[in-house]
């Protein structure tokens, strides 16, 4: 039987920045896990990492947490590496998947000696920590607590535990 299908929506200072479908792989009632496609039409080449067409996200979302990470590899299964998305805690909705994205970024390479983060400048130009004072907060202890993950190897194990290719 397929998994079922849900359409996730990455939301940008209000505005949908991207949606395109998954397959929704778990939902324990807090943490989702989906599969997708890479979604751009196109390669990405950040400089330490290309995500391209033929790549595959296994993306994990939670209810109750501030960050969304996506494990990444080619078509044939190869590892890239685990990209972390700061966000608001995730809604599933009927069919869609929504999570707002509030800049900050990790990314982790697939033997963990790359840990990075990113995005640091557009955060602090977002005004959120103005704005939102609280979301802000949030937003840079779920940046620290992705990073201690990463350091930690435990980006990997959760992949580990939650593969179910």
């Amino acid at each position: 039987m397929p998994a079922p299908s849900v359409e996730v929506r990455l939301v940008k200072a209000g505005a949908t920045k991207i949606r395109y479908p998954a397959d929704l792989i778990a939902d324990d009632g807090t943490h989702l896990v989906v599969r997708a496609a890479w979604a751009s039409g196109g390669v990405r080449d950040f400089g330490f990492v290309r995500f391209e067409p033929g790549d595959v996200f296994t993306e994990h979302y939670w209810r109750d947490r501030w960050y969304a990470v996506k494990e990444v590899r080619t078509g044939d299964g190869v590892l890239k590496g685990w990209y972390c998305d700061v966000t608001r805690p995730a809604r599933l909705v009927g069919g869609e998947l929504s999570v707002e994205d509030l800049d900050l970024d990790l990314w982790v390479s697939a033997d963990g000696s790359a840990v990075l983060r990113l995005d640091e400048d557009e955060f602090a130009e977002s005004g959120l920590a103005e704005s939102d004072p609280e979301a802000a907060g949030q937003a840079l202890s779920a940046l620290d607590e992705l990073e201690l993950l990463a350091r930690q190897g435990a980006l990997a194990e959760l992949s580990a535990a939650h593969d179910t290719a």
